[in-house]
């Protein structure tokens, strides 16, 4: 199947694996990153993944399902929003996937999002996610420094 264009981003977290991971699906922190957005699952392969929230005062619930999990490790999920203007049908949906990988004292976090169609999507894409990466990195280095 041909996803079409594809947008990475990278950043070093000083958090352990866990942490991250835990930034990942725990909806408290998910909430403080994701614009306010309101993320449920239950975390296995073939589960339903909702954010819920508002954006410039209208109300969503963007969707997909959960389609690898490996704790601490990986994290892929198929992703369709009504904002995007497109139908709710198979090839409209993106996939997102979140990895993890350890390094000393820091982890990486590589976002990966495809079915792009644009190279502007891919550039818009690859700011969104490392805003996201950058305040995932904010949030538990901030927090660790408390723990300190």
């Amino acid at each position: 199947m041909n996803r079409k264009l594809v947008a990475t981003t990278s950043l070093s977290i000083y958090a352990s694996p866990s942490d991250v991971w835990r930034a990942l699906i725990d909806p408290e922190i998910v909430k403080q990153y994701m614009h306010g957005a309101i993320v449920e699952s239950d975390w296995h392969v073939g589960s339903p993944i909702t954010f819920t929230g508002e954006w410039e005062g209208k109300p969503y619930q963007d969707k997909g399902t959960i389609i690898e999990i490996k704790p601490e490790r990986v994290l892929g999920f198929s992703f369709w929003s009504p904002m995007f203007g497109t139908e709710d049908i198979e090839e409209n949906y993106m996939h997102v996937t979140y990895h993890v990988s350890e390094y000393d004292d820091e982890t990486t976090l590589t976002i990966t999002q495809d079915n792009l169609d644009t190279d502007e999507d891919v550039v818009k894409a690859e700011e969104n996610w490392m805003k996201v990466a950058h305040n995932i990195k904010d949030i538990l280095e901030k927090e660790s420094k408390h723990v300190l």
